[in-house]
């Protein structure tokens, strides 16, 4: 929170802009850094309520799949949960735009795919060796997308919720929560 008001006032300057020029609202409502994601869903919905703003909650995992519009589905979406697990989303096209299909599902690298039966695409936050080992691993089912577009890009965040936000898809501010994968949670295949 320290940090993350002087950086929104920052960034307000530097386009130009005032808080009375906002509009709406788009956060990152996770899976992903505990810390991060309850600072950052808390800063907003209080913006939200005190400015009266319409806001907006993107899984973390929707902004990554959001960054191949051109793979062909099925997609699965991995960010880090942190000693060693990853969490998996799987994505299937819904009228040309990625839908989450089922559960976030806590794995790892070593258990990733082990029940893909068909050709997947792969994105997200893998370190070069989790890439190399799931590509030597599941070489006839998997498609590594390029590691430049696996990062979590703030623009796409923004047209997500730009998106959301024209068709009046809202989120309650006193309703949004965070999504925090309970660190008991059985690791599994995905």
């Amino acid at each position: 929170t320290v940090e993350l008001v002087p950086r929104i006032v920052d960034l307000l300057q530097q386009i130009d802009a005032t808080i009375d020029q906002v509009d709406g609202l788009a956060v990152s409502i996770g899976p992903g850094s505990f810390t991060g994601v309850r600072v950052g869903v808390a800063a907003a919905k209080g913006l939200a309520v005190a400015r009266d703003l319409p806001l907006v909650g993107v899984r973390t995992t929707d902004i990554l799949a959001y960054a191949h519009q051109w793979v062909k589905a099925p997609l699965v979406v991995v960010v880090r949960a942190g000693r060693g697990r990853l969490i998996a989303a799987h994505y299937v096209r819904s009228r040309g735009d990625w839908k989450q299909d089922g559960d976030f599902v806590l794995t790892t690298a070593e258990l990733i795919g082990a029940e893909w039966n068909t050709s997947t695409a792969l994105c997200g936050e893998l370190t070069a060796d989790e890439r190399a080992a799931i590509g030597q691993r599941l070489a006839d089912r998997v498609r590594l997308l390029p590691p430049a577009f696996n990062l979590r890009r703030a623009g796409y965040l923004a047209e997500i919720g730009r998106q959301r936000l024209l068709a009046r898809q809202l989120d309650d501010p006193a309703a949004l929560q965070p999504i925090y994968l309970s660190p008991a949670q059985q690791v599994a295949s995905a």
